[in-house]
């Protein structure tokens, strides 16, 4: 991927969630501009004074197209955590990223995209595959992307700041929120982040000093793959049910991409 274009204007969402929070105050730190998408204009100027809002819902494709609108990038830390209904995960995990990918159209902002630790682990109880479908969504629209499976949120102590980046799914452990929010925004704003997908946690010892070598001695995911580099055999696309395929399809057309 070539390097893209001067990075100020940043759409955050799931603005107002634990991560979020913490990315938003990234994002100003390294001087980027958030607008932060909110379903709740009210309760977000509580929690994020002095930060633009735009209101909107990841299921409302309307306000979706007002929300992108002339941003350089996008960091994604939504969940569907607090949603009961049975069906969360496929209209928000995965929904959302469709229908932000859709309102689009032709621009081309910079993704940071956070998943989970167990995106690609059939093995986990509970786990599903909608955050890897998710993925496979980005990674099919050709949009310049990094790709963050955050470990378990807050399981790592007060001096376990040293950041381990892993490949292949197999990875376990802990990690702070802000570290999470830090990675995605360093993400942005370095060249040797582009096209890659990794596992996230954290062990004893110091914050990372070199983000390019950090995120540089990654594998990049192959082209024209909607899975990442290392990612197990599974979960095989051709075996989907057809309106996912669909997804991935209209997505690859609307982006002119292949593969």
């Amino acid at each position: 991927m070539s390097k893209h274009q001067n990075i100020t204007d940043v759409l955050m969402v799931g603005a107002t969630g634990s991560i979020g929070q913490f990315a938003v105050r990234a994002a100003r730190r390294h001087g980027l501009r958030p607008r932060a998408l909110v379903r709740d204009v009210g309760r977000a100027e509580q929690l994020l004074p002095d930060v633009e809002l735009v209101q909107g819902d990841l299921e409302d494709s309307a306000s979706l197209r007002r929300a992108v609108g002339e941003v350089d990038a996008i960091v994604l830390t939504h969940g569907s955590g607090g949603d009961s209904r049975s069906d969360a995960r496929a209209h928000v995990d995965y929904g959302g990223v469709l229908n932000i990918l859709r309102a689009l159209d032709d621009a081309r902002p910079r993704v940071a995209l956070m998943t989970s630790i167990y995106a690609t682990r059939s093995d986990i109880p509970g786990a599903t595959p909608w955050k890897r479908r998710s993925e496979r969504l980005l990674r099919a629209s050709g949009l310049p992307y990094t790709i963050v499976r955050p470990g378990w949120f807050d399981h790592a102590g007060p001096t376990q700041r040293r950041l381990v980046l892993e490949q292949g799914g197999t990875a376990d452990g802990g990690i702070a929120r802000d570290q999470i929010a830090e990675t995605l925004v360093r993400s942005l704003l370095t060249d040797t982040a582009l096209g890659k997908t990794f596992e996230l946690i954290a062990t004893e010892g110091d914050e990372p000093s070199d983000w390019a070598e950090l995120f540089g001695a990654l594998k990049g995911d192959e082209s024209g793959s909607v899975d990442g580099v290392l990612d197990p055999a599974d979960l095989l696309v051709e075996a989907e049910p057809r309106t996912l395929r669909a997804d991935l399809e209209a997505i690859r057309s609307v982006r002119g991409t292949s593969g």
